[in-house]
């Protein structure tokens, strides 16, 4: 794994591309620039690991959410928000062959040498663009042969086209009026209309329910939508008032994701693993990649340790101190200690950072997608700190042909 400068007297030119071209609307988070001067280029040989690893560990993930939807009793480690512990129950005409399960492992590399995974992004994962466009647009700025990428937009409008019937209606379902969700739905929504598919770009409570199909709500746009692609993440989602987001639980509707994602987005996952290794869930990958997980109470007088919260986002609140600013560490501990059961405790990694050819130093969190069982392509984001926050930049990822 290795940083490869975009030409500096062409960057400007590479960064305006993206952000017309590409759908990078959000190229800043406050005064930080959130697209990278870089390409991250990794050897065929880590590509073939990663997919590998990826192929395996979703298909853990999805062995596990099936058990625990047959058995919720045991699901209480999780912690979930009750409004949706309360909804679990309707998820008993689940059938994963109707829906379309997207996930993406976010993979870092220690100073071993050795791959670990931070966590999975289970329920609404992003970096659609930036996985399918902002690569060939780096290639194109190399001016390289020797680089090749797997884009994702593809992979996902395959899966989608598998699952949705052929010119039917579809809800890009996000929070509207965000234009960094927008910019990702606008990508997928574009993409599909391509394949011939009629998109509604809606909000989560556009949607009705009957008969367990979604109907759409939205001027000119009423009917029977042929399938849900949810944006919003299910802990926004049950804040909706007044209440209309029940139906996402059972509907028959093809969805990605289906709200089963739940029992894996949250971080507090591993703590249900002894029961799922009782009844016969293989777990191997899983184990060999994540940290050590345990309950708050359980840290007392052990060292090497972070606390991150069971529902975060986007590097939000994990207590990594050196990339905390000013009392940002003091007031997560406080709400460790205030609202325990809505963290978990993780032996911290030390991950190893990349070199640019220019000498500056980045850490790297290599996004790894799968949809449907099959790798996805990858989504990269890179950091000086060592918490993968808003303000790390987007990389695009190539493969080097040949590069072992």
């Amino acid at each position: 794994m290795k940083l490869v400068s975009i030409p500096k007297n062409k960057y400007n030119d590479y960064r305006i591309k993206l952000m017309f071209n590409a759908y990078k609307w959000d190229p800043q988070f406050l005064d930080n620039n959130t697209i990278a001067k870089y390409a991250l280029v990794i050897t065929e040989q880590e590509h073939k690991e990663l997919e590998k690893l990826t192929e395996k560990i979703d298909k853990e993930t999805r062995e596990a959410e099936e058990v625990l939807n047959k058995n919720l009793k045991f699901t209480k480690p999780l912690a979930l928000p009750k409004k949706i512990h309360k909804e679990l129950k309707n998820m008993k005409n689940y059938q994963p062959e109707k829906h379309i399960r997207l996930m993406r492992f976010d993979f870092h590399q220690t100073i071993e040498n050795n791959w670990v995974i931070s966590e999975v992004n289970s329920d609404v994962p992003g970096g659609f663009a930036e996985a399918s466009i902002m690569p060939q647009i780096a290639i194109e700025f190399l001016k390289e042969n020797k680089y090749y990428y797997k884009n994702f937009g593809d992979i996902l409008a395959k899966a989608i086209i598998k699952k949705v019937k052929p010119k039917g209606t579809i809800m890009l379902v996000h929070c509207t009026s965000y234009s960094d969700d927008r910019q990702v739905m606008q990508f997928l929504g574009d993409k599909l209309k391509e394949q011939g598919f009629n998109i509604i770009y809606g909000a989560a409570d556009h949607l009705r329910f009957k008969n367990k199909e979604a109907i759409s709500i939205l001027d000119g746009n009423e009917g029977k939508v042929d399938a849900i692609f949810r944006f919003t993440p299910l802990e926004w989602l049950i804040d909706i008032k007044p209440k209309h987001w029940q139906g996402y639980f059972d509907t028959i509707t093809p969805s990605c994701n289906h709200p089963i994602a739940i029992f894996a987005q949250t971080k507090r996952f591993p703590l249900v693993w002894k029961f799922l290794e009782k009844q016969g869930i293989d777990l191997s990958t899983w184990k060999a990649l994540l940290p050590e997980t345990i309950e708050v109470k359980n840290v007392k007088n052990r060292s090497g340790y972070i606390y991150k919260p069971a529902c975060g986002r986007v590097g939000e609140k994990i207590s990594i101190k050196e990339a905390c600013k000013d009392d940002e560490y003091k007031k997560i501990i406080a709400d460790v200690k205030k609202h325990p059961n809505k963290y978990l405790a993780q032996k911290r990694f030390n991950s190893k950072p990349v070199i640019s050819e220019d000498g500056e130093s980045f850490h790297v969190c290599l996004g790894s997608y799968s949809v449907d069982g099959k790798h996805g392509g990858y989504y990269a984001r890179i950091s000086k700190l060592p918490r993968i926050d808003s303000n790390a930049a987007d990389i695009p990822v190539l493969i080097e042909r040949g590069c072992k």
